[in-house]
């Protein structure tokens, strides 16, 4: 291992495109909209070999089955050979998400699927399919004709559908290893929300199946870095997958944060500490923009149990694991959210700090017109749902916990621009950009679209974001929609909690300079309530966005919670505004 020291150490901190140089073997070129015009004018099939940065397989199948001689030949013979990070195009990771990576599409020369394969494939295998494709070009029973998805007019599950979902998600629960999945096992940050979501309600089967979870996902943290890796395989929490993804850091942080606000258990505030101390020191920026991922391996395609067990002095001794340092707006928006709420429930000022710098770095580095925002500094094709969805959602989440009005207008200027660039009659597509592939609909993304358009229509009150919530709700309760989601159908129960109900409102009144105000403002942002809207009225400022509450004039600081546009008597100590909370939400 040590012999690789110069190339490991010179790799640490490099942008790593998916190889096209280092494959002599094979002339891989990059996806484009001209691909499948190339394939006909030469007569032959695309090969897209779909992976990433991070992952241990795709550097097996690099490493190994595209050096076989034998698979060498025939992609010369007949193909188009095109490689692609999934991370850098999420048009084609949304497209191809239930392949896994490596995943390996091979298409005729008008664009027509023939065959689609998940993981590794060893050369044989690898060649075999080749030379059958050569041999026979008609599509293989990998690829099946989708039925169309055909949106209703319902914004809402109702209650049968509901309770079919719900039994889901109890059903698929392994009481035995814990968490759901019964290869893999992460956590699930929907499941764990909706979960959480439903303890607010007493409910105690959801209750012990999110502790059981949060429990056994501590088993991922790494225990000399911190930060979670992937999923464990063997279906158990002992096997992990060492590659370390933003978005599971950020969803995993944002939830242990949230599930200590509930339940005041210091060992989550602790695994979102530790998460966050993981991306200060691997995956932050100099200039506070967070990074991608780190790769599973030390050694392309050598499995790294054995450096994963060494301590942080140890492991540094061999050398660090490759950091994808391409700054995506997408991956940053997930890093500001989490840190927003960590911030909210443990009063880290730290925690907003670093938000904030994520979120003037991509502001000024990654912003379209009209409140858009690029992938990456330069994107190949797009723009992309998921980056200003993703920001959006951080913005919102910003104002949230400053009572900052530029955070709630970035939140605006980005729902428009989901509106204006990704809205059809199918609900919002993954790419404004459609590509040689017809751009789709993909249901984690209309559910995003849908949650944030709907809260932010409560905060501005302006019916244009409660329609865009709407159209994108008859997307997520489409008959058919959960088909083949397995238990992976928590985001659209928590969508349909909160497009069939109204957030707490809960809004402090005093000067933003006033220390009783900043109080009050500090213990709201603690209160373990998912959903909710808060707000600052700092009369210097001019009335909330949102004036459907006449608040009136005190001589001191005050907070009120409201509920159907009525609110309590004001509540000028912590202590008597908790109590009014515990005693409204005790009622739910």
């Amino acid at each position: 291992m040590v012999r690789h020291l110069s190339v490991l150490f010179a790799l640490v901190l490099m942008p790593f495109p998916r190889a096209f140089a280092e494959d002599k073997g094979i002339a891989w070129q990059p996806w484009s909209d001209s691909v499948f015009a190339q394939a006909k004018s030469g007569g032959r099939f695309v090969l897209l070999d779909l992976g990433t940065v991070w992952c241990h397989w795709c550097h097996v199948m690099e490493e190994v089955t595209y050096r076989d001689p034998a698979v060498i030949e025939l992609v010369g013979k007949g193909y188009i050979a095109v490689r692609v990070d999934a991370d850098a195009r999420p048009d084609l990771s949304n497209r191809y998400e239930d392949y896994g990576w490596p995943a390996t599409i091979v298409f005729n020369s008008d664009g027509s699927e023939i065959v689609k394969r998940r993981g590794y494939l060893p050369p044989d295998q690898m060649a075999s399919m080749l030379q059958a494709i050569i041999d026979d070009p008609s599509p293989g029973p990998s690829v099946v004709p989708e039925t169309p998805l055909v949106p209703g007019g319902d914004t809402a599950l109702g209650s049968g559908r509901e309770n079919e979902l719900r039994q889901i998600l109890i059903d698929s629960y392994d009481t035995a290893n814990q968490g759901w999945g019964t290869a893999q096992k992460f956590l699930d940050w929907d499941t764990l929300e909706y979960c959480m979501a439903e303890t607010e309600h007493a409910d105690q089967t959801f209750e012990r199946m999110a502790r059981e979870t949060l429990a056994a996902q501590l088993n991922l943290l790494d225990p000399a870095w911190g930060g979670v890796y992937q999923y464990s395989t063997d279906g158990d929490w002992k096997h992990p997958h060492f590659e370390k993804i933003m978005q599971m850091q950020a969803e995993d942080l944002r939830i242990y944060a949230l599930a200590y606000a509930l339940w005041h258990d210091d060992t989550y505030l602790q695994a979102a500490q530790r998460i966050r101390g993981y991306l200060k020191s691997f995956l932050a920026s100099p200039e506070g923009a967070f990074y991608t991922s780190q790769d599973a391996d030390l050694v392309d395609g050598q499995h790294g149990g054995a450096y994963f067990q060494l301590s942080d002095r140890e492991r540094r001794k061999h050398g660090i694991p490759r950091i994808d340092t391409h700054v995506y707006a997408r991956e940053n928006g997930w890093a500001i959210n989490a840190l927003a709420v960590l911030y909210a429930v443990s009063g880290e000022r730290a925690c907003l700090d670093d938000a904030i710098r994520a979120a003037d770095w991509i502001c000024a580095h990654r912003a379209l017109a009209e409140g858009g925002f690029r992938h990456d500094a330069s994107d190949s094709a797009g723009p992309y749902l998921g980056d200003t969805l993703s920001m959006g959602r951080a913005f919102l989440a910003l104002y949230a916990c400053t009572g900052n009005r530029a955070w709630l207008q970035k939140a605006a200027a980005a729902v428009e621009f989901i509106s204006q660039n990704f809205e059809t009659d199918l609900g919002y597509l993954t790419s404004g950009n459609p590509g040689p592939l017809k751009s789709r609909p993909q249901l984690d993304e209309n559910i995003g679209v849908v949650r944030l358009a709907n809260l932010l229509w409560h905060y501005t009150g302006s019916a244009a974001y409660k329609k865009v919530a709407e159209r994108g709700m008859r997307y997520v309760v489409a008959p058919g929609a959960t088909d083949h989601r397995g238990y992976f159908v928590a985001g659209v129960l928590l969508t349909d909690q909160e497009m069939t109900s109204s957030p707490v409102h809960i809004t402090v009144v005093g000067r933003k300079d006033d220390p009783r105000a900043q109080e009050l403002f500090a213990a709201i942002l603690r209160q373990p309530i998912l959903y909710k809207r808060i707000e600052w009225l700092d009369e210097r400022e001019g009335a909330l966005p949102n004036p459907d509450v006449e608040y009136p004039t005190m001589s001191k600081a005050a907070a009120y919670l409201c509920t159907n546009q009525a609110c309590s008597a004001p509540a000028f100590a912590v202590n008597d505004l908790m109590a009014r909370i515990s005693q409204k939400t005790d009622k739910k």
